[in-house]
């Protein structure tokens, strides 16, 4: 069943109004009819609106609320990947699956040994392609929120968003020891802020990792292999996934 977002207020009693891309996608990307059944999600409580189509309008989609799932598909605790800027197009495959696999908001963080950078006309145009993308991860994966994808914070900026922030680490190639990882995965606690932090390929510079443990940011291991950047992150969400859903 296909899913959109919509904002809280274009959920009016049992009336929901669909608008923006969504309607020609509805109408001549999916060329669904009046009577099918789609998802409508308001990205806040959490909850999937099952509603029939009403009327296929020229700037918009009437539907009908028919009944209200509250599954709770989303994680129990909030995720926050901490992304170093790689090169090409890999940010787009890490936003993606790190939303499909749960993470709550993605923060592209610029690193020392970053190769790319970006000056402040790119930045704007490079977030709202990847706010993009975690939109569409968001409806393919069924959840419930769209991660945001925020606007990208220096490595100094990034520890200061994650001061607060209940359980941090940083894998780093040259820790040791997977019984500490292993241990800081099982403290993760329904309700909590997790933060990730992934360097860009050729990983976080010596100083990088003194100011973060400094910060109180736990460094780790991922085991005997070294991982690509976007490979990490990944590894990492999916073990907090498996503890918070088991």
């Amino acid at each position: 069943m296909y899913q959109f977002f919509v904002e809280p207020s274009q959920i009016q009693g049992n009336r929901i109004e669909i608008t923006g891309q969504d309607v020609n996608h509805i109408k001549n990307v999916l060329r669904m009819k009046v009577g099918e059944e789609i998802a409508v999600s308001n990205g806040i409580d959490q909850k999937e609106y099952r509603c029939g189509i009403l009327e296929l309008c020229e700037d918009k989609i009437l539907c009908e609320l028919r009944f209200i799932k509250e599954d709770g598909l989303e994680l129990p605790s909030r995720i926050h990947l901490f992304q170093g800027l790689p090169k090409a197009d890999k940010m787009e495959l890490i936003i993606q699956k790190a939303v499909e696999l749960g993470a709550y908001e993605i923060i592209p963080m610029a690193c020392r040994r970053c190769v790319v950078k970006l000056d402040e006309k790119k930045q704007k145009s490079r977030i709202t392609r990847w706010q993009g993308i975690a939109e569409a991860a968001a409806k393919q994966s069924k959840r419930r929120v769209i991660p945001v994808v925020k606007e990208m914070m220096s490595f100094t900026d990034a520890i200061k968003y994650a001061e607060n922030m209940d359980v941090t680490c940083i894998p780093y190639e040259l820790a040791e020891g997977m019984e500490k990882t292993k241990q800081l995965i099982e403290s993760v606690k329904p309700g909590q802020d997790i933060a990730v932090f992934i360097g860009p390929e050729g990983g976080f510079e010596e100083g990088e990792i003194a100011k973060a443990v400094e910060a109180g940011i736990v460094p780790i291991t991922l085991g005997k292999r070294i991982l690509r950047t976007e490979t990490a992150g990944f590894t990492v969400i999916s073990w907090l996934m498996y503890q918070l859903e088991t």
